[in-house]
């Protein structure tokens, strides 16, 4: 135990929760040990966070096999509970790599559709969890994002969650032996706003819901994305180049925030639909999205995207079948 206190930096700790939160706030702090399985969850301010006596009990929790957490957001004052109702106000992006992580990072540096992160906290070896110090956002428009980042990175695109808790930097990552110190690196002071992220900020799922939603009876109309769909599935069924195709596409939906990131993702998850209704192995349709986008999507995200795009159109095929 001695020798994880010494690893344990808790004013690293104390300088990232100043970084993150602001004077008076509420946050949560949750203390979770593997074996055997407990978790502890303390609802304070940041001032009690900050003291000497409360950062030494977490050291001394955390040294003998306990995992620090810290919630993302920031609470209502007088808050009980770290429940999404209780959460004040959106104050983080993140976003989670586990695999092939270094890579992604690398691209996520060299993307410029969305604003430097925050910071960079290395919660084990070749894993990360990225942060964007941010103002301005609503809880939906959070989710939106968060999941099109972890989309657009191959992150877990189910960690979207405003209550969400992270690793606290400074102390022991002890889900491994020996246990991984939790560090981070600060890119910029600066807060974000959603206009900065400059991916499509509708739906990620906007081709899956296009397939499914039907018009009113009586309405005749048709959204501008399901026309988009229902052509897309026409044109490739009857042999349209992929290529061309998107690119059609990205010209006639100049309105979109994003048309290329639109039309690559419509194009995709139609042609990996019918791909999979003709009887394509999965593992077949990652490999041919891949190969199509090969020039156009950095390499490190290339095989994420198109499992998650396959994956996509999978769900499309089961939900349609269960409907």
């Amino acid at each position: 135990m001695l020798k994880h206190r010494r690893q344990i930096a808790v004013n690293i700790a104390a300088e990232f929760l100043s970084r993150s939160f602001a004077s008076g706030e509420t946050i949560a702090i949750l203390l979770r040990r593997e074996s055997p399985a407990a978790t502890v969850q303390r609802i304070v301010t940041l001032e009690c966070a900050l003291q000497p006596r409360y950062l030494g009990w977490l050291a001394k929790e955390n040294a003998a096999g306990t995992n620090v957490y810290v919630v993302a957001n920031p609470l209502v004052s007088g808050s009980r509970k770290r429940t999404k109702e209780a959460i004040g106000e959106v104050r983080h992006l993140y976003l989670d790599l586990d695999t092939d992580a270094d890579s992604k990072l690398a691209a996520l540096r060299s993307f410029n559709r969305v604003p430097i992160p925050t910071a960079i906290v290395s919660t084990s070896a070749g894993k990360y969890q990225v942060l964007w110090h941010v103002e301005g956002f609503t809880f939906e428009q959070q989710e939106r994002v968060l999941k099109l980042l972890a989309i657009t990175f191959g992150g877990d695109p189910a960690c979207t969650d405003c209550n969400r808790v992270l690793r606290l930097p400074g102390f022991l990552n002890q889900k491994y032996d020996p246990a991984h110190p939790v560090s981070v690196e600060y890119l910029t002071d600066s807060a974000s706003n959603p206009t900065d992220f400059r991916l499509d900020i509708r739906d990620p799922e906007e081709p899956l819901l296009a397939s499914r939603i039907r018009p009113r009876k009586g309405s005749g109309k048709r959204t501008n994305s399901e026309r988009d769909w229902a052509w897309v599935v026409h044109e490739l069924a009857h042999g349209k180049d992929a290529g061309k195709l998107t690119h059609a596409l990205a010209e006639r939906r100049l309105d979109k925030p994003n048309p290329l990131y639109y039309a690559q993702r419509t194009v995709d998850v139609a042609s990996a639909r019918l791909w999979l209704i003709e009887g394509v192995p999965m593992a077949d349709i990652v490999t041919m999205l891949q190969v199509r986008r090969r020039f156009e999507i950095p390499n490190a995200l290339c095989s994420a995207r198109a499992q998650e795009i396959a994956l996509t159109a999978q769900r499309m095929i089961v939900r349609k079948k269960i409907a």
